[in-house]
């Protein structure tokens, strides 16, 4: 593949530097200051900031061009730069309508839902008019495997009713969260991959109850948060199913690539921002008479947090690259490893930048800790480090038997 960036995408990143100098890292600790101590309330300049972003032309730049109308005309090879550099700022993907999980629900939107649905909830999560969660992991079986989700989505007359208890429902806590993309079984007895499906259900719909906000290390993660939703015969219309019984788990497969290369660049544009904060601390800072810089240790941490960094880059952006070309199928392989080998990178990096910064840190007083608990998330979410080494390993072993 060419690592060179097209035209476009380098006009958009130098763009999008220079919106998040002027407007993002001025308050970037204020926000989180704010998030801490303020749950479920919106940052009051946050509205302002997505009208700016809309102005600029720094909109919706996740959505690859084989979505069409919907789409800015962005491959993932040439969004993949400008997600790393939302990364650097832990929050501020939501500013240009690129933040999860309303990105994988408007691909799923976008590419399964009827016209009528796309009206009613691709269109304002498009204009940014409203927030929505995606409800699949449950708390009483080991959701990395989505064969076993158990919520029922039974078909009764005209409605499907829709019975469960889901946990790790990410924007659920978001006061702007307005529909939730729920998968569930509507027929236990068929094929495990054919089982599932995926619905609709507007998050006003009675039966829906919030049983409380779920904290990450310590933190709500607000305003988006996480939830444990009850589902409680909750009705919903039949024609809120996507695409028809039985195809959850495929919407589910092609929902996660590409949202996997958004996570990985934002993460390694986050370990580049903790490198760079390392390098700029040990350079300032003196230890039993010796600047931190002159420790060969040190010196050591920061070469192979840059070795570490530009491997997983240029892993991402052939995973990226592959998946333009040849599609989500033909990328697994590359996306299982990104997938590994980006969110373990990113937390070694930032804990050692975190190390270099002593107490400072730890402490409110530096992105680093929001890093690195980012990184120490994607370790779980969009499915465990185990789950993918044991796909890819298989894989690997497939590959060679057929050789012999």
């Amino acid at each position: 593949m060419n690592f060179e960036y097209s035209t476009k995408s380098l006009e958009l990143q130098d763009k999008l530097e220079k919106f998040m100098q002027q407007y993002i890292y001025p308050i970037e600790l204020e926000y989180l200051e704010f998030a801490e101590n303020n749950p479920w309330q919106i940052y009051p300049k946050i509205e302002e900031l997505k009208n700016l972003a809309k102005a600029e032309g720094l909109w919706n730049l996740f959505l690859p061009e084989e979505y069409g109308k919907f789409s800015p005309g962005l491959t993932n090879l040439e969004y993949a730069p400008l997600a790393r550099i939302m990364g650097r700022v832990v929050w501020s993907s939501q500013v240009f309508n690129c933040s999860a999980p309303d990105t994988g629900n408007m691909e799923v939107l976008a590419k399964y839902g009827t016209n009528a649905q796309q009206k009613k909830w691709l269109t304002p999560l498009l204009n940014g008019e409203i927030r929505s969660s995606f409800l699949m992991t449950e708390p009483q079986v080991a959701s990395s495997d989505a064969t076993n989700i158990e919520t029922s989505i039974v078909k009764e007359g005209n409605e499907y009713v829709i019975n469960g208890r889901k946990w790790w429902s990410s924007g659920a806590m978001h006061p702007n969260t307005k529909i939730y993309i729920v998968m569930g079984k509507t027929d236990p007895s068929a094929h495990r991959y054919v089982q599932q499906s995926m619905i609709l259900v507007p998050a006003d719909t009675p039966g829906v109850k919030v049983i409380r906000p779920l904290r990450v290390y310590g933190m709500y993660e607000s305003p988006e948060g996480h939830a444990e939703i009850e589902l409680d015969n909750v009705r919903v219309p039949e024609e809120n199913l996507l695409v028809g019984e039985g195809s959850g788990f495929a919407i589910a497969q092609g929902r996660l690539g590409p949202g996997r290369i958004h996570h990985c660049m934002r993460l390694i544009g986050a370990a580049e921002r903790a490198l760079e904060l390392m390098c700029q601390r040990v350079s300032k800072r003196t230890t039993f008479g010796k600047q931190v810089s002159q420790y060969s240790s040190i010196r050591q941490d920061i070469a192979l947090s840059k070795c570490e960094i530009e491997q997983a880059r240029y892993l991402t952006l052939a995973a990226a690259d592959k998946i333009d070309r040849h599609g989500i199928k033909e990328a697994k392989d590359l996306i299982a490893m990104i997938k590994i080998v980006v969110p373990t990178m990113t937390c070694n990096v930032v804990d050692r930048a975190i190390q270099a910064h002593g107490g400072m840190g730890v402490c409110q007083d530096t992105p680093l800790a929001a890093f690195w608990l980012y990184g120490r998330i994607i370790r779980i979410a969009d499915g465990p480090d185990e789950v993918h080494m044991y796909q890819l390993g298989r894989n690997l072993i497939k590959k060679e038997i057929a050789k012999e």
